[in-house]
């Protein structure tokens, strides 16, 4: 027997949802890992590793493949920290994000990371000379320092 296709009909409008990642490395200085935006919006600015989670897609299991995709990292660690979703966050439309934090000692940040799916490049920064990032991921590492530190 065929398994038929469900289709939803709402009146209402529905959100998007994404998985982001915190990367931090504990080395000598902290450092945090970034991806730059190969599409738009915001093509070309840096930005937490993410993206949209799949219909059916458990979010751990969603942050973690979306941080492997764009950067070549896989990880088993993630620490759910917090959800943003201030209307306006993403020119895109009403948007979701649940915020992982992942951690990396001073032999994992030495692991190259390579760029993937939609990032453009991937790098670790030093927190204390952070390029401008795209949508509100300024405001998530921010508040994500203040649980770390």
């Amino acid at each position: 027997m065929q398994e038929q296709q469900k289709i939803y009909s709402y009146t209402y409008p529905r959100p998007s949802v994404t998985a982001d990642v915190v990367c931090i490395s504990k080395t000598d200085e902290l450092r945090i890992l970034l991806v730059k935006r190969g599409r738009e919006p915001f093509r070309g600015y840096w930005a937490l590793p993410g993206g949209f989670v799949e219909i059916d897609e458990d979010l751990e299991e969603a942050a973690k493949r979306e941080l492997k995709e764009e950067t070549g990292l896989e990880t088993e660690a993630l620490t759910q920290f917090r959800c943003f979703g201030a209307p306006g966050r993403d020119p895109r439309g009403r948007t979701i994000s649940i915020v992982h934090i992942a951690y990396y000692n001073g032999d994992d940040f030495r692991k190259k990371v390579n760029a993937g799916d939609d990032a453009a490049e991937a790098k670790w920064f030093d927190l204390k000379n952070l390029p401008p990032l795209a949508f509100d991921h300024d405001k998530i590492v921010e508040e994500a320092l203040k649980e770390i530190l």
